[in-house]
């Protein structure tokens, strides 16, 4: 359960205001007005701090909650832009579509891909199948945690293909990322950019019927999460 303690607004009014932030294309002072017509006078600066504190939260509980997903994967790179440089948000989905993990980096080179596997395996498990592009990052870091698997004794390793057309679902999967983040007009710093793709993650999983009752609306599943 995420701890409200101290807030100087109500916990269902800095939900409403996170969720529509990462799940619609709006500014943050977009997202003041928004806010001011329904009563809840609060600046632009604030709803930047709860996005920051409370998105990531939500994620993770997000992480914990969702349902069980497919052994062969898909995996891929879009850019998200950073002081007006490109960065590179690493991506996975199973073979159905639904998200497994995504990892902002500053470069896309072996390590980042390794990391970036790591993590995906730490809150997925195992994969079978693993498909990506022609990158020689991920092919690189797929090799490794291969070769540390002969080392460890294991008799099966993990399967790498790179078929481009087998990862057309990852590349369309990728335009609710960019579509929302396109309106926030970059972001001023890496850390001040991980919070919010992380709530917009969350909320695409939401969309995609991973978390929650299908019966309940986005923002009561969204909600639910906080605990």
């Amino acid at each position: 359960m995420i701890d409200f303690k101290g807030a100087h607004y109500p916990k269902e009014a800095i939900l409403y205001a996170v969720f529509f932030y990462v799940r619609y294309a709006v500014s943050y002072r977009d997202l003041e007005e928004i806010m001011a017509e329904r009563g809840v006078p609060v600046d632009h600066a604030t709803l930047n701090r709860w996005v920051v504190k409370y998105a990531p939260l939500i994620a993770d509980a997000a992480q914990q909650r969702k349902a069980a997903t497919a052994g062969s994967w898909r995996t891929d790179e879009t850019y998200i832009k950073v002081k007006g440089e490109w960065t590179y948000l690493f991506r996975a989905v199973d073979r159905d579509g639904q998200t497994l993990d995504f990892m902002l980096s500053e470069r896309r080179d072996e390590d980042a891909a390794i990391r970036f596997f790591e993590r995906t395996i730490d809150r997925n498990g195992w994969p079978d199948k693993v498909v990506i592009d022609k990158s020689g990052a991920n092919l690189a870091g797929l090799g490794n945690i291969n070769i540390a698997l002969i080392l460890a004794g294991w008799y099966w390793l993990i399967e790498v293909l790179q078929v481009t057309y087998l990862n057309n679902r990852i590349e369309q999967d990728h335009r609710f990322i960019k579509k929302i983040t396109r309106s926030m007009m970059g972001f001023k710093s890496f850390n001040a950019a991980q919070a919010p793709l992380a709530g917009i993650e969350t909320a695409h999983m939401i969309r995609k019927g991973q978390l929650g009752d299908a019966g309940s609306s986005p923002f009561q599943t969204f909600a639910d999460l906080a605990g």
